[in-house]
């Protein structure tokens, strides 16, 4: 090969933005919902407008656009839009802190954020953007929600529900963190408030059912869904009490009666509510400011009262203690439990604190039946003991042989339950989605006419004072009734931002100005092929959405289910933190304020040591955070699109470096350097054929396919990586030279600029590569012919053979013997045998 000296080097400053005009001027990424090639969906979850790109929405992005640049490579008419979930808190409390108006603030953010993912170099069709606190998409919003309320799927009650008293708005249990809210941190109170409801549970047995249909989502995923619909089967009955009322129960595992030794109810239930002392009311009061979901309960410290007030045994006759209980939630079965601590952990702990009997109905075996308890409730399965006459059944012959008996003594009856409760979606705030309903004293509550809609959100609104500023709007909430004409008053809650981005992926698919939708446009898309985002949506985001597509399509609106075909969870990016105590109090400081020395670290500011602490999610409170701006001015996009998809597998979370992303711009150079050595050869070089390369060159082309496939873009880097250096390696040729034109389509999904910039300086092709297609693949060179053979003596590996495959016994044989190697081996000594294992292995004995 002619050696040529490349001193020019890549230079994204003046390439990124070169080419990302070029795609735009070209509306490269604009789709085509009429095309007839094949469509693929391509979604990441959209982003809330904080001010900011961070790393991990760049790894998010990247991934999706390799995949969405890969697809129309293999011509596919491709969608990947990008909006921005705008509604929130978080631009209330700009607003308070700041003296900004929500919407000003929020506008300003997009700009920067589109502006970020610009230079990125992003694929996006940018002609189906939008942001839902436009008037346009949330007064198609509106129109759903009045849909939905026409087929009865919503409702307004009074309800308890969970009150932060900073942000002064309703939470989501799933919004709740071990009793505070989730982005005030504030201490949750319980309030009873009137709230609007989707009907959720009407499709728990669907959402349910439908998690078997997603074998492409992760397992984790479905097991949380699962797991938050909760379907159960269990027996419900009644307690007879010594004040003579009777007090229902349910209970999942009714097997386990006879090791009954209280009953608890939760603080908000009638029998503990009709307690008059102080001292119920004050443990009552307790009660509601702890958590509020079961996962919670599952891990606070168990508190009761003791009622006073006892329940009958259905069958031992005994008379069991009634507390009320912090474990015990109000709105999963009846309030009420029959508790069994030798076989439930909650109940296990609440009587170890306050000294009740603990028996055993449940063992390993009848011989086991005193067993003792290790300190903890054994809930698995077994067979009964200790249980009259359930005596040495399992458990399941005793859950029916129970429920027959409760049944036949009119008691009570077998009963399925479900976890999952109606979605309470009434916000109590400013910058949401006006719910589009009008209370009327002559007529009630009248949905707005659709003719009206959008409701609008007014614009001169005061965030002096806490609490909902459309609430206080001196005129905004004043209106007339639809019905009858005379005064009425507008709804002043908002949606839950949640409900927004339930549908989100519908509009992006469809557009019309008239309706939130068309039924068949959306028929051409849907369901996204891939969607990728984080775990943490699992359910609020991804739950809500499946329910919301099944909703509207029992109002006819939709023909599909199921919204989303393919999910992929990515890892999150980290870095290391550093801190130092400062006033008693540990302040933290970013990575551009600290110099790395060796193992320690040390304040840039005053050259003073500064402590390392864990490699961990990256967030604005530790400061370990990186901004994308200041490493794409100094590495380009490629570069950092290239460490996003290098080394960690992208499920798994990628720790931060400089050395990583120094070496991905080493490589961007190297790839330059390659490039621009396409046409250079030497006399007659391009009549060459390199039958090695080219296999090479296939192999990796179908490989790498295979890999963006499925989402494994660290082993496509790798194997991009080998190819690369095959070719560096290789002699000049015509198969060199093809296998670098091809090469330059290769890495176009994931370094596109430096792609583009190649193709245009070294003459590698016609057209933008973006628009160009995948390489074919000559699936004769994806079959090795030639093997390495291994030739032992004495045991020992002594050398290798590269072989025509299939080549016989006796050639192998000689071949091996012919060996210098293998003749030092020898040394003179009788060859006695030789054991040949054909296209593997040739063994000499001597």
């Amino acid at each position: 090969m002619t050696e040529t000296r490349i001193d020019a080097r890549f230079d994204p400053g003046q390439a990124d933005g070169r080419w990302q005009r070029a795609w735009d001027e070209a509306r490269c990424f604009e789709a085509d919902s009429d095309s007839n090639k094949p469509k693929s969906y391509v979604l990441e979850m959209f982003p809330y407008p904080s001010g900011r790109i961070h790393i991990g929405h760049v790894r998010n992005y990247t991934m999706g656009d390799v995949l969405a640049r890969y697809k129309k490579l293999r011509g596919h008419e491709v969608l990947h839009p990008m909006g921005w979930d705008a509604f929130g808190m978080p631009a209330e409390n700009a607003a308070m802190e700041k003296g900004v108006h929500p919407g000003g603030w929020t506008r300003e953010n997009i700009a920067n954020m589109k502006a970020q993912l610009k230079r990125i170099g992003f694929a996006l069709d940018w002609s189906r953007e939008f942001a839902t606190c436009d008037p346009e998409y949330y007064g198609h919003e509106q129109a759903l929600f009045i849909a939905l309320y026409e087929a009865g799927l919503v409702y307004r009650k009074e309800s308890e529900v969970n009150w932060d008293p900073v942000d002064m708005t309703v939470l989501a249990n799933e919004q709740v963190i071990d009793g505070k809210g989730w982005r005030s941190g504030a201490e949750v109170e319980k309030r009873k408030l009137a709230q609007w409801f989707l009907k959720i549970t009407d499709f728990a047995e669907e959402l349910l059912e439908g998690l078997g249909s997603l074998d492409t989502w992760p397992d984790k995923v479905r097991l949380m869904q699962e797991n938050w619909i909760g379907k159960s089967q269990g027996l419900e009955f009644g307690f007879d009490l010594s004040n003579g009322e009777k007090l229902p129960v349910y209970t999942t595992r009714p097997d386990t009666i006879f090791g009954a030794s209280f009953v608890a109810v939760a603080a908000d239930h009638p029998v503990a509510q009709s307690l008059g002392s102080d001292a119920a009311r004050d443990f009552i009061a307790l009660c509601k400011k702890g958590g509020t979901t079961a996962a919670e309960l599952e891990t606070a410290e168990k508190l009761g009262f003791d009622t006073g007030i006892t329940a009958k045994h259905p069958f031992t006759g005994a008379d069991l203690p009634v507390y009320i209980a912090n474990f015990v939630l109000m709105d999963y079965g009846t309030g009420a439990i029959m508790a069994v601590p030798g076989h439930d952990q909650r109940d296990f702990e609440f009587a170890t604190k306050y000294g009740l009997p603990i028996p055993r109905v449940v063992a390993a075996s009848v011989a086991d039946a005193g067993k003792p308890f290790d300190g903890e409730a054994e809930s698995g399965d077994g067979v009964l003991v200790n249980s009259d006459f359930l005596d040495g059944m399992d458990v399941e012959d005793a859950k029916r042989e129970i429920i027959r008996r409760i049944e036949g003594q009119g008691r009570g009856e077998g009963k399925t339950v479900w976890r999952l409760r109606d979605w309470g979606v009434s916000r109590q705030r400013y910058w949401g989605t006006p719910i589009p309903f009008i209370h009327c004293g002559t007529c009630g509550v009248v949905p707005v006419p659709k003719e009206q809609l959008p409701v609008t959100l007014p614009e001169d609104v005061d965030f002096q004072t806490p609490g909902n500023p459309l609430l206080r709007h001196p005129t905004w909430k004043h209106t007339t009734c639809p019905t009858c004409g005379g005064a009425a008053e507008r709804e002043t809650d908002t949606l839950d931002t949640f409900v927004d981005s339930s549908w989100y992926f519908l509009r992006f698919a469809s557009q019309p100005a008239d309706r939130p939708f068309d039924r068949d446009e959306v028929a051409k898309w849907l369901p996204v092929e891939q969607y990728i985002g984080g775990v943490e949506h699992a359910i609020l985001h991804l739950l809500y959405a499946r329910f919301w597509t099944r909703a509207l399509a029992k109002c006819g609106m939709l023909d599909l289910k199921e919204p989303i075909a393919s999910l992929f969870t990515q890892g999150m990016v980290t870095h290391e933190t550093y801190s130092r105590e400062i006033d008693g109090r540990e302040t933290y400081f970013t990575p551009g304020e600290v110099e790395r020395t060796g193992d320690g670290a040390t304040l840039k500011e005053d050259g003073q040591p500064v402590e390392i602490g864990r490699v961990i999610k990256m967030s604005k409170s530790k400061k370990n955070v990186v901004d994308p701006d200041e490493i794409i001015a100094t590495f380009g996009a490629d570069a950092v699109r290239w460490f996003m998809l290098s080394d960690s597998p992208p499920e798994r979370d990628l720790p931060w470096s400089e050395a990583g992303i120094e070496g991905c711009w080493r490589f961007v150079q190297r790839l330059w350097r390659l490039f621009a050595q396409a046409g250079f050869g030497g006399a007659g070089a391009d009549a060459n054929v390199d039958r090695a390369l080219d296999r090479k060159l296939h192999q990796t082309i179908a490989a790498v396919a295979e890999d963006i496939e499925a989402l494994s873009f660290n082993k496509a880097v790798a194997r991009i990586y080998e190819l690369t250096g095959a070719i560096e390696k290789a002699q000049a040729s015509a198969s060199r030279s093809d296998a670098i034109r091809k090469l330059a389509i290769l890495v176009g999904p994931m370094m596109p600029h430096l792609a583009e910039e190649a193709r245009a300086q070294f003459n590698l092709g016609i057209g933008l590569v973006a628009q160009d297609s995948w390489p074919e693949v000559d699936l004769a060179l994806l079959v090795d012919d030639e093997v390495t053979v291994a030739v032992q003596h004495k045991g020992k590996l002594r050398d290798t053979l590269t072989v025509a495959k299939g080549l016989p016994k006796e050639e192998l044989e000689a071949l091996a013997l012919a060996s210098a190697n293998v003749q030092r081996s020898i040394d003179g000594a009788q060859v006695r045998k030789v054991i040949v294992v054909p296209d593997r292995l040739v063994n000499i004995v001597t």
